[in-house]
């Protein structure tokens, strides 16, 4: 009876948008959750990556932070304009939804020092951004294959002043075939059906159709593909979407690990609350139920390889006519 008095005030889910709420979720208690953070969305938190120096006197109300997230990371208080402090627009900070944070804090996981990042699916620059605060490479190239999107990315990677970065604007097979075993990590940050968008008040057309949903992970296991050939052995692959349905998630990744053998997923021990229930690899969600952030899924793989094969020298003169854009 709760759920038919909740479901009258809100407006009425689609049958599309239940049938993924019952594949997520066995608990009606949970369907019902998670339904209203999408069909009446709330506004969350907004949070804020310092790249520079933060000043000793912020005029942001900042909120206690999650024993898990990141130190360069502040949440703010509800009702905060970061993008509209003079702070951002000298580059100090990038701003960015708090599930983006989430999916990109499994790379501080990688115990070893990582000279090279390749970003394949880059635009606008949130996971480029982190991984370069995170993890000060030498190089961090960062894709976009939709030409339309290359400018927020760029505009975004100036004003923040990430170092030693570069822009690329081709197809994934083009650097699987041109630079196999050149990166330590390659971030996939897989163009998806958007499902999360809805928790944040934003419209996304069919993103619960099954046609949608097929074709987005299609897409996605071809790119996990190609990026895979780009990890150096023993280097790493990130994988991570702001959607909710298990075809461009967790199938992914088994999908993945059976053609990939080699590598292998990565347990994250701050993360093990918000492990998948849908499969026993190593995995992570978060949900918009949670009121953290509109929801994500993240894994980390290693590449086992032994270090005796050894990863193909890049071409530094060769991958910079690629260049589009470079901070040196």
């Amino acid at each position: 009876m709760t759920i038919n008095i909740k479901f009258i005030q809100m407006e009425k889910p689609s049958n599309l948008l239940l049938k993924v709420s019952r594949r997520l979720f066995t608990n009606v208690d949970e369907q019902e959750k998670f339904i209203e953070a999408l069909i009446n969305p709330q506004p969350f938190l907004p949070s804020i990556l310092w790249c520079q120096a933060k000043p000793e006197i912020l005029s942001l109300a900042v909120e206690t932070p999650t024993f898990w997230q990141p130190k360069f990371i502040d949440r703010l208080s509800l009702g905060e304009k970061p993008g509209q402090h003079p702070l951002h627009q000298q580059g100090y900070f990038y701003c960015l939804d708090f599930s983006s944070v989430f999916a990109a804090t499994i790379l501080l996981a990688i115990p070893q020092p990582v000279s090279s990042i390749f970003d394949m699916c880059a635009a606008p620059g949130g996971k480029s951004i982190f991984a370069w605060k995170a993890l000060q490479p030498d190089l961090l190239i960062s894709n976009e294959v939709i030409g339309k999107r290359l400018g927020m990315l760029i505009s975004n990677l100036k004003r923040c002043q990430i170092s030693s970065s570069a822009v690329v604007n081709r197809d994934s097979s083009i650097f699987a075939e041109m630079f196999p075993g050149s990166s330590n990590l390659v971030i996939v940050d897989a163009p998806c059906t958007g499902q999360s968008l809805l928790a944040k008040g934003e419209k996304a057309p069919g993103c619960f159709h099954p046609t949608a949903i097929n074709k987005s992970a299609n897409r996605q296991k071809r790119i996990i593909a190609n990026s895979a050939k780009l990890v150096s052995p023993q280097g790493y692959l990130a994988y991570m979407t702001c959607t909710y349905s298990p075809e461009e998630n967790e199938q992914v990744c088994e999908w993945f690990l059976e053609r990939f053998p080699q590598f292998q997923a990565i347990k994250i021990s701050d993360f093990a609350k918000y492990q998948s229930h849908l499969t026993t690899m190593p995995c992570y969600r978060m949900f918009p139920q949670d009121r953290l952030g509109a929801g994500a899924f993240t894994a980390l793989f290693k590449n086992t390889n032994d270090d005796k094969y050894e990863p193909e020298e890049v071409d530094l003169s060769t991958i910079s006519s690629l260049y589009i854009y470079q901070n040196k």
